[in-house]
């Protein structure tokens, strides 16, 4: 088989690490040789012949994504993350995490139609009415119609409160919709009958949130139109639209629970995105550690194996703590989801911006291992490496989920979920204690600070949170199984120490 993703850790970590019943390892088996035999197929192709606008303002994606996407359908994939009462096997969301690994790592252009439209579903599932999800929801979960979130503008990109679109009511339950949207992944495309659009537009002076549908339902087309392609370093197969609401009378739009509600729904979808994109970094990483390992094993240098040499060995190891330290990470948020634990607020800002920022590190080395040969064309991980770099912008940048973390989270939180999330740690990792302590010191200092003083801390403070998470979560792996102890260790001694500086820098200033 094609080097993919490691099975033997996705099992582990799943399985023994969170103890689910391993009934589910043919689910796995399923998503892993359809992710090959589909998704990997074309995953140079599509980046080598990226979307594009035909004469008719149409976009053009890769036939492949299209066949592959049918096929991931016909196996009835699109109900995988939904629960019985909307079609799905109710499944744990574990292993439905577990699962999306594969096609993430196959194929981050194509996996991200099915991110989307899962994403849109599920948020008109638990907001819309039942006419709403019996029309728009479901033909998405049966993946006939895909989804996307039009939130950013030309003028307002992470400042939502910024937008400019506006809706008007024309009775009925309907209403135009006049403005522009930028940086719509899935935004247009030939490969489903119908695109479902959940547009963020002004109603009077509230935000609220809209049902867009391309086509209405009477086969009209929609007064949408695409004003151009957005040209991406990667991800190149997902078209990223600039897409304009209501050149002629006004695009009609649909209201998804009440009006001036629109920003706190679509922070569900949001949240599950910022989550996804975690997921998809740690599942680029981790390709990117399994090429270049397996690059190690063949490649001699001097009639030696390059894997001997002592700084590839560290280059590799040094792989292999981000990228299955990311998946740790990941599968261990979708525990808590599936769990309903308060403590998934706290840490999806970490779930998103650890995996993507090391991430980029990860595949960076995996270049490196490789040589020259590893920035050519020629091998994957150069790819990789640029599909990798989108993600600390996607859904909100690293610096944004920083922010977030630090005053949203802990400063102005009043669930103790930080407090719970420190009990953990300590309960769990007794090397951990001393940074523990000089952490919940620091957190102590800045919640009696100003918030403009306490923000400029926020990137280095989620730094050292994620590092000590991440740091327990190897060391719970290496009480499991003695095959994690050598990357627990490498961790603790090479990556955990750099949180130091960051303590330092913090406590000088407070």
């Amino acid at each position: 088989m094609p080097t993919l993703l490691n099975r033997e850790t996705i099992d582990f970590l799943l399985f023994e690490w969170l103890g689910q019943d391993r009934e589910h390892e043919p689910v796995l088996d399923l998503c892993e040789n359809l992710a090959v035999d589909h998704f990997l197929s074309h995953f140079k192709e599509a980046d080598q012949r990226e979307a594009y606008l035909n004469e008719s303002a149409q976009v053009i994606t890769h036939p492949d994504m299209s066949r592959a996407l049918k096929a991931y359908r016909q196996a009835g994939l699109f109900q995988l993350s939904f629960p019985k009462e909307f079609g799905g096997p109710g499944l744990p969301s574990s292993v439905t995490a577990a699962a999306s690994l594969f096609f993430a790592g196959a194929n981050p252009s194509t996996a991200g139609f099915i991110m989307l439209t899962a994403g849109n579903a599920r948020l008109i599932s638990r907001y819309g009415t039942p006419e709403q999800i019996e029309t728009f929801a479901k033909p998405q979960i049966e993946g006939r119609w895909f989804g996307t979130m039009c939130l950013s503008e030309p003028e307002a990109g992470s400042s939502l409160s910024g937008i400019r679109t506006k809706a008007e009511s024309i009775g009925d339950g309907q209403y135009w919709i006049r403005g522009n949207k930028m940086w719509i992944s899935g935004g247009d495309h030939e490969i489903s009958e119908n695109i479902v659009h959940l547009v963020l537009a002004k109603l009077g002076d509230d935000i609220s949130l809209f049902i867009v549908p391309k086509f209405l339902m009477n086969g009209e087309h929609n007064d949408i139109k695409v004003a151009g392609l957005n040209h991406k370093m990667g991800y190149k197969g997902l078209p990223n639209c600039l897409l304009n609401f209501g050149e002629k009378e006004g695009a009609i739009g649909y209201l998804v629970g009440e009006p001036g509600s629109g920003l706190k729904i679509m922070f569900m979808m949001m949240n599950e995105a910022r989550i996804a994109v975690g997921a998809g970094a740690a599942a680029i990483a981790s390709r990117g550690y399994e090429l270049a390992n397996a690059y190690a094993a063949e490649r001699k240098q001097g009639g030696t194996l390059i894997r001997d040499f002592p700084d590839v060995d560290r280059m590799l190891m040094q792989q292999k703590v981000y990228s299955e330290g990311a998946l740790a990470l990941i599968l261990w948020a979708a525990k808590l989801q599936e769990d309903k634990s308060a403590l998934l607020d706290l840490i999806t800002p970490i779930a998103k911006a650890w995996p993507s920022e090391t991430g980029v590190k990860s595949n960076d080395l995996a270049i490196q291992v490789h040589g020259g040969y590893g920035y050519t064309r020629d091998f994957d991980v150069e790819q990789l490496y640029r599909d990798q770099r989108l993600n600390p912008i996607h859904e909100g940048t690293n610096g944004i989920q920083a922010i977030d973390l630090l005053m949203r989270k802990v400063i102005y939180d009043r669930s103790h979920a930080f407090d719970e999330l420190m009990r953990i740690i300590t309960d769990q990792s007794p090397e951990l204690r001393q940074w523990q302590a000089r952490l919940i010191s620091i957190t102590r200092s800045l919640r009696e600070s100003s918030a403009e003083f306490a923000t400029k801390f926020a990137t280095p403070y989620q730094f050292i949170l994620s590092q000590l998470l991440v740091a327990h979560l190897w060391l719970t792996q290496a009480k499991v199984s003695e095959t994690r102890r050598a990357p627990c260790d490498f961790f603790l001694t090479w990556e955990l120490p750099d949180i130091g500086p960051k303590l330092d820098l913090i406590e000088s200033h407070l």
